[in-house]
């Protein structure tokens, strides 16, 4: 059954803002600029109308509670802008760009594989491969005389061998997603100790254990899923431009190392690192 949620006043939500800013591959834009997504068992779609936000669709569960927390609605975003902001003036001017951004809280295992995917690769493929992953071993709920897939679950996604995988045009991955999920099979409390543990370094290095989970990916997982980490700083070829033209333009010969660059982060930023990366990051794409 359709329900609804209108959310009034809310200055820091914009749906492009969030969705087009490399947090997620299962929402798509419609005619009338509003977003259709699937997550969990939920197919939404998102719609800002002056101040109003208004989401709308079939939940397994209260839509309400759903969005408030699948789209961190309970932070208080205007208050982390207004930190940032009085970082310096390129963090002001960032911030300008994308207002509305804000960081979802996406099912841990969809965020492992997908950005698994994700490794060198483009959006519109990466989104591609999960929607053809999520047609042939997720489940299908009809809304509004449209299918959509949920994304596989651990169990379901193990059903694929890694020949299986290649014909979903996965690539190098195949082999990386394979594994990956015969780990999250094989230790059913992987995610649990996951959730459980405090210490960033060891999260971290978990995830690093897992194949086709790099520096970059693993701190994408950190950020953009349950775990919630907003320290996390995702490096990619995008933020290495953005910082040195910003903090290094002086230094041209500076070879600028992970290392370098999240010890300006944590300095700079802090805690608030991840969602200074997503303003700086989609400042620099859309301007």
């Amino acid at each position: 059954m359709e329900q609804k949620y209108i959310l009034k006043n809310c200055d820091s939500f914009e749906p492009k803002h969030i969705f087009e800013c490399g947090q997620c591959f299962r929402w798509n834009e419609n005619e009338d600029g509003s977003y259709t997504g699937v997550f969990g068992n939920n197919v939404i779609n998102v719609n800002k109308i002056n101040q109003e936000v208004i989401f709308k669709g079939v939940c397994d569960g209260d839509i309400k509670n759903i969005c408030e927390n699948y789209f961190d609605l309970k932070r208080d975003y205007e208050k982390i802008k207004y930190e940032l902001s009085n970082i310096d003036n390129y963090m002001k001017e960032s911030i300008k760009y994308g207002s509305g951004i804000r960081i979802l809280n996406q099912e841990l295992w969809e965020t492992v594989i997908s950005f698994i995917i994700s490794a060198n690769n483009n959006i519109p493929r990466i989104k591609g491969i999960i929607e053809r992953l999520s047609k042939k071993y997720g489940n299908k709920i009809v809304w509004q005389n449209k299918e959509y897939y949920t994304f596989p679950t651990v169990e379901e996604l193990s059903r694929a061998s890694i020949e299986d995988l290649r014909k979903q045009g996965l690539g190098f991955r195949d082999k990386r997603v394979y594994e990956t999920t015969q780990i999250f099979l094989k230790n059913k409390d992987f995610e649990k100790k996951l959730k459980e543990e405090i210490n960033y370094e060891k999260i971290k290095n978990s995830l690093l254990e897992l194949p086709g989970v790099g520096p970059k990916v693993a701190d994408c997982i950190l950020l953009f899923s349950t775990l919630k980490k907003l320290e996390a700083f995702p490096i990619d070829v995008w933020i290495k431009r953005v910082v040195q033209e910003l903090y290094f333009k002086e230094e041209k010969d500076l070879k600028l190392t992970n290392d370098v660059l999240n010890k300006l982060a944590k300095e700079k930023y802090g805690e608030l690192a991840g969602i200074a990366q997503q303003y700086l990051f989609y400042w620099r794409r859309e301007a």
